[in-house]
Order: structure tokens, then sequence, then C-alpha cells
């Protein structure tokens, strides 16, 4: 951020100390912060820069004040933010000053320690604590170190005691980004602003905005106000049957909101960064001005997920429209950076259009690439005019680069290094790896999203500097963003499920040095941000310590013994697991886990992991060892077929309000199969059967759907054995979509048979129609 206000030259914090700091403990010094000797490393996400331990504590009493310099606005508000946060976590009241001296003391000094921008101090001796920076924004970044400082791990309430230490931090990247995607599920400003808080928390420092697309427009803009009336709302679609209709979906921020929103991020030195996407995903603007269009026909607005073809039309009156709104956007963000997208922009239409051909050909461009590269140079030359700089996905480099973008790179990191090799800025947001609506793991109680599993560790292994630039290259990398679409993320419970804890990792990534980064460290600084999240009511989900069930010759050994030996463990291999086998909830009293456990069915096994401390650090998990539960599959535990696979999970209905059902999907083919079905005793098999919305726009790849042949009206579920070229084992008719729920159960019998056979199950219904899903598969056995 900018230089903040200077005040009288202050004296410099610990100077004796300043000739001996060290750096924070290291894979490269031969030292593990986890297993390190108490007060050598702080428990701060992410990571300072350096770090000096100190002799002797401070500890800081109800009512100690934060002093702060008199008129200086912005510290007042780190002041009031971090008594706060100390007060909704530790239960401890602070009191905030203006002038004078208190326990904790925040003062802009411009001969601070750190020099970089956003760096400051932080200083921690027996007779108090001090905070000092060169600019706003680092003194707000010291405040919230100083906020973790104060709400260390377990769930002690009052006074605090803080160790003497000396921290002197500044970021690695300039941008710190997370993108929202608000036009696929609209978010309420409230859950905006939670986010922003956060993000602040974690020094993030860029929330780009999704604020366009085809299935909504999210932003109030006065001189077109159908963008909202009409753009803004989508009709869900629905697939029959006696369930009641999905009311109108929908929602947009008022330019009113919008400046509150900007106002309160800025002064939590969080910039939004808006985004209005063109030439494609433009379908919500065609249903509220089709002139700006091609065909100039009125679309709805979209319900399909994907890639759509509607694309903004190159006349005059396109770009009359474009920097109008553009107008107002810019009035409404002081941003530097507008995002104008750019990405998956299907040329049919344009490469249709007679009128489109005619004005590539006098504009000399020698495909529809290259307009799209004429297109959003254009409307960059725009932004710049008005001292703004635009940035694009990568897909506009594949006309040329247009020379006033500033490029971030989503199809992995090719398009970064390319245009940083042109002398050209870039910010690495590349899928999956920077994608949050990314499963976090293959459990089965994960909620839906995109099926390429991204864990907490992957987000912290990334490094956001591609090692193929050079120093000079390297300079034009601004940092990195993670991103979260919206598409299967329809509640704010989903947005914040998929966010925590991955944001700690992201940030850490953008911020911390990279070789004082170390993943063990990192675990081991963790269980006090969740704590903190529970604290301030974040819902973080607990996926990279939940406990997994490993059945030692899987669920068939177990039936066929009548026993099993259980392993456990959790993705993480962090924290002590303890469990009970009484059918009660463990605690940090239950027996630890130390060796596979041997058990008789039936047995139903609880288990849940705790960190040192005693806090539970993932929420119990149940396994029930019992024949029915063996011989289930959940949705998650099925396989694709041979020629396909599993790319999504998805929600019963698209626009749903609350958590519900998922189903793991692969939109070319309704198949799945059952590996390794035991099917001695074995006479039926039921499916949990779903019937959803087949809202999906594929664009070219549509030919790719398979149809399989029915010999019914609505199509039949088709078992075949030993797997999909195997005979046919049973064949049981669709219910009528009029008529039956949008989940229901399907039975038939099984011919007798014994041993282990993949089990292929496959749905024949018309692929013009709704999309069948497997919710579960159970066999059932003589008893």
């Amino acid at each position: 951020m900018g230089m903040g206000p200077m005040g009288v030259a202050m004296r410099t914090v610990l100077g004796a100390l300043a000739m001996t700091m060290v750096v924070v403990a290291s894979a490269a010094a031969g030292s593990d912060p986890v297993s390190s000797p108490p007060g050598t490393a702080p428990a701060l996400i992410p990571m300072p820069a350096e770090f000096q331990p100190g002799q002797g504590t401070f500890t800081l009493d109800a009512g100690a004040g934060i002093a702060v310099p008199a008129g200086d606005a912005q510290a007042r508000q780190a002041a009031t933010l971090l008594a706060g946060m100390v007060s909704r976590v530790r239960g401890l009241t602070l009191d905030v000053r203006d002038g004078g001296g208190g326990a904790i003391t925040l003062a802009l000094d411009a001969a601070a320690p750190v020099a970089q921008v956003e760096g400051y101090a932080l200083a921690v001796t027996p007779q108090g604590i001090r905070v000092t920076a060169r600019d706003e924004a680092g003194l707000f970044y010291g405040v919230m170190s100083l906020a973790q400082l104060l709400t260390p791990e377990g769930e002690g309430r009052g006074p605090v005691t803080v160790p003497a230490q000396e921290i002197r931090d500044w970021p690695r990247f300039s941008w710190r980004g997370l993108m929202l995607d608000v036009a696929r599920h609209f978010q309420p400003l409230d859950s905006v602003k939670a986010l922003v808080d956060q993000m602040a928390a974690h020094k993030l420092n860029r929330l780009h905005l999704h604020l366009t697309d085809d299935q909504g427009w999210r932003l109030e803009i006065k001189h077109y106000p159908d963008l909202t009336k009409v753009g803004a709302w989508r009709t869900p679609p629905t697939v029959g049957g006696p369930d009641a209709p999905s009311p109108r979906y929908g929602g947009f921020y008022t330019q009113d909101q919008i400046r509150d929103l900007v106002v309160y991020a800025a002064a939590r030195h969080v910039t939004i960064v808006p985004e209005i996407d063109m030439p494609g995903h433009g379908q919500a603007v065609m249903a509220a001005y089709p002139k700006i269009g091609i065909t100039g026909a009125r679309p709805p607005v979209a319900v399909d997920w994907g890639v759509n073809p509607y694309l903004f039309n190159v006349d005059e009156a396109s770009f009359t429209f474009i920097q109008t709104v553009l107008d107002e956007v810019m009035a409404l963000f002081p941003s530097t950076y507008i995002h104008i997208g750019g990405d998956e922009a299907l040329k049919d239409e344009w490469k249709s259009s007679p009128r489109v051909q005619a004005r590539m050909r006098a504009l000399g461009l020698k495909d529809e690439n290259a307009l799209q590269t004429w297109f959003i140079e254009r409307v960059g030359q725009y932004l710049a005019a008005h001292g703004r700089r635009m940035i694009g996905w990568d897909e506009i480099l594949e006309g040329g680069i247009p020379p006033t973008a500033t490029i971030m790179s989503w199809r992995g990191t090719k398009g970064a290094v390319d245009a940083a090799r042109m002398n050209h800025d870039v910010i690495l947001s590349p899928a999956p790896t920077l994608y949050l609506d990314s499963l976090q793991s293959r459990r089965n109680d994960e909620p839906s999203g995109r099926l390429a599993i991204v864990t907490l560790a992957d987000i912290y292994a990334y490094d956001a500097l591609p090692a193929e630039l050079d120093a000079e290259q390297a300079r034009h990398v601004l940092g990195g963003q993670g991103n979260l679409w919206t598409e299967y993320m329809m509640t704010p419970w989903h947005v914040t499920h998929a966010i925590y804890p991955r944001i700690d990792a992201l940030a850490e990534g953008l911020w911390s040095p990279k070789d004082r980064r170390d993943w063990r460290g990192f675990l081991g600084r963790l269980p006090a941000q969740l704590a903190r999240y529970r604290h301030l009511g974040v819902d973080a989900a607990d996926s990279a310590f939940a406990v997994d069930f490993t059945v030692e010759g899987g669920p068939n050994a177990a039936l066929a013994a009548g026993a099993a030996t259980v392993a456990l463990s959790n993705q993480a291999g962090f924290g002590a697991i303890r469990y009970t086998t009484d059918g009660s909830a463990p605690t940090p009293a239950s027996a630890r886990y130390e060796a596979p456990l041997r058990l008789t069915l039936p047995a139903i096994l609880n288990a849940a992991v705790f960190s040192d401390a005693g806090q539970m650090l993932a929420a119990p998990r149940r396994y029930d060892l019992i024949a029915e539960a063996l011989r289930t599959r959940q949705s998650g535990e099925l396989a694709a077929c041979p020629e396909g696979e599993m790319g999504l999970r998805i929600p019963l209905t698209p626009d749903a309000t609350t958590r519900g059902p998922v189903f793991n999907v692969n939109l070319f083919d309704a198949c799945w199969v059952y590996p390794k079905a035991r099917l001695n005793g074995v006479t039926a098999l039921t499916v949990r059967a779903a019937r959803l919305p087949r809202n999906y726009g594929l664009a070219h790849d549509a030919v790719k759907v398979r149809s399989h042949p029915a010999t019914t009206p609505n199509g039949e579920l088709v078992v075949r054995m030993d797997g999909c070229d195997g005979p046919v084992a049973a064949t049981v008719p669709l219910p009528s979509p009029a008529k039956a729920p949008v989940q229901f159960p399907l039975t038939t019998p099984l011919p007798v048979a014994t041993g282990e056979h993949d089990l292929c199950l496959t749905y024949t219904a018309s692929i013009h129609g709704p999309l069948y899903a497997i919710g579960s598969v159970s066999l059932q056995a003589e008893p």
C-alpha cells in the first residue's frame, strides 16, 4: 500500500537488538519449528521474515492501554480492530488511547527498522509491546501479527503472557489476492465483509470480485438499470416431479453498498478489484440489452454452468456501452487495476456474423483471436487514459498480447511465463492448485465442488514465482491469487468451508520468504488459528485433520472374516488421534491411537484428532463395521467407467440455499462402477438414485456426451456383471419424471453369484433430459 502520513520522527525500537537480528528457524538452518524449544519461533501465520527471541515475558492485563498517535485515524482503526479481536477470542478488554503511553504502543516512524513497503517491526519486552512501521499498511500488519500473539492456542481467557521477542517482517509479493465469484452465486454483503476481515488478518491485500457472468450481473449501473433489473436474476432449472419449483434466484450490490464495501476494505488495507467480464461470459448482458450482442436476440439469463456462446458485439454501440459501464465502475472502485476477464470466449458468433467478419477485414485482422486482442486492447487503452491498468485472464494472449495488459494466468503457468518474458506484469492463479472450489479431500462428507483434490498441503507447497524466469523477468511477477468460483458454492457456508483454513497456506506462500516456509512448522502454528476461527464464528473445514479409516484387505475381507483390522490416519499426518468403540464421542482423555485396531463385527468406531494442547482439530468421524454398511458404496466411493472420469461433485439442486446431498458425476457418461462387489449370499441391489438438472454449457465438448440406448420411455438403470462390457445382470425402468420425486430408490434382484465382481451401473435416459446420478449402491444379502 502507499506510504501513510508521517509524524515527528520517533526513536527506533530496541536498537541494541537490531544488530543481533536472526532469521526464524528454517529448514536451511537444519532446525524444525515444531520441535524447537518454546519461544524460538512465534506462532504466527504467515511466518514473519525475521525473528529474535528475547529475555523474559510481558503480561497483558484487562484494561491495558493501546497508545496510538494523536490524530492518526488509521492507527486508531488498527488498534480498535486489535482490541475487538482480543476481546472476542480472549475475553480481554483493552483500552485504545490517543497519544501518551500504554502497555502497547503503535507508531509511524520514518526511521523504523523495516524499510520495505508494508513492513513492520514488533518488539515485546518485559516493559511492554511496541509496533512501528514506515507506512500505514505496515503498521496495520504489525497489529495483525500482535493480535495473533495475544490469542495463542488454548481456551484460556483473561490476561495473556507473551514471550519477549523482536519481529521484523515484510511481504515477499505485492499482490496477495483472493478472487470471489459473486456472479454465479450471490454473496451477501456481510459475508463479503467477513472475508475482508480475515484477508486482512492474514495480510492478503487484493479482493478480486467477479461481478458479471452469463449467470448474473451483480453491480448496479445507473445508466443501464436493466443490467440488475433483468440481468441479476435467473429462474433455476427444474426436473419435473411433485417437488416444488425453484423460486427466482439472484441479487446485486447497489452503488451505495459498493462504496461502503470499498471504504470498509480500504480501512483494512484490502483493495477491491472489480471484474467486468468481456467479450465472452456475456449472456446476462444480452438478456438485459440484446443489441450489445451479436444476433440482437434476447436470451434468458443463463442457468447453465460452463461455457456459453454469447459474445459482445464489436461495433461502436458496444464500445459505448462498455465505456459507460467502466466509467461507473471506475467511479466506484479506486483500484488501479480493473479486471476485464477475456476468458472462455467462444468465437462461434463472431465467425458466423457477416458484420463481425467485415469489421475484422476492415481492421486487417487475420482471425478471431486477433480480433479479441484488438477488442481487449481497445478497452485497455480506455482504462489507461483514465489512469487505470487492465488485467485479463491468460486467454487474451492467444491473438498476441495486448500492450496494456497485465496477465492473470489460470491455465497453468505458461501464460505468466510468456507474458513476463515480454515485459508484462503477471499474477499467478493456476488451476487446479489455487482453485479453492476444488475439493479438499475424497471423503464422503466433503460438499460439492470440482473433483480435482487440492489439499492444504498442495496450496502450501505452491510457489508463485515460476522457476523458468530469470531475475529480471521475475520482477514482473506481482504475486499470486487463490480463486473461488461459485457454481457449486451455493451458500456462505460453502464459501467459508472452501476458503478456510486453506487461506492460511495461501497467505504464508505469498507473504513469507520462500526459505522460511516449513510445512511441519506451519501445522504446528495452525491450531491457534483454528481456535481463533471458532471464537470468531468462522466454520473452517477440518478436512486436513479428519480421521480416515482404512480396513486391511478392504470391506470384503472384513465381511468374510467377521472381523476387521482398521488403521486410522489423517491427510496432514498431524495431531493425536483418539478413539472409542462404545458409541461415545472421543475426548482428549480417550484412548490414543498407536497401532491398527482389531475389531470383531459388528462394531462402531468413533475417532477425532486433537492437538497437544487438547484442542479438537477435527470433529469426530464414525465408521460402522456392520454388514449393511460394509456392502454399501457412497457416490464418492464408486469408480468412473473405463472410458471416463468423475469430474464434479454436484448438489441435488443448483441453487440450493442449504446443504444437501451431493453426487459424483461424469457429465459425459452416466456410468459408474461398484468395484469388486462381494456377491456371496447377495440377492438384490438398491441404488439411491437422483434426477438432477442437466444445466451445463459444454460448448464444443457437447458431442462427447455418450448416449446409451433405452428400451422403455424414461430409460433404465442397467447393471452389468464383470465390467461395462459384461453380461446384463439386471435392468430397472426409471420412473416418470412427472410423477417421481427427484430422489428415489431403485431395487432389483441379482442373479446368484459368488466371489468378487465389478458391477457396472449405467443410465439409459435421454441425454437431452435430466442428468441421473447415484447417491449410493447397497447390496442386500440373505439374513
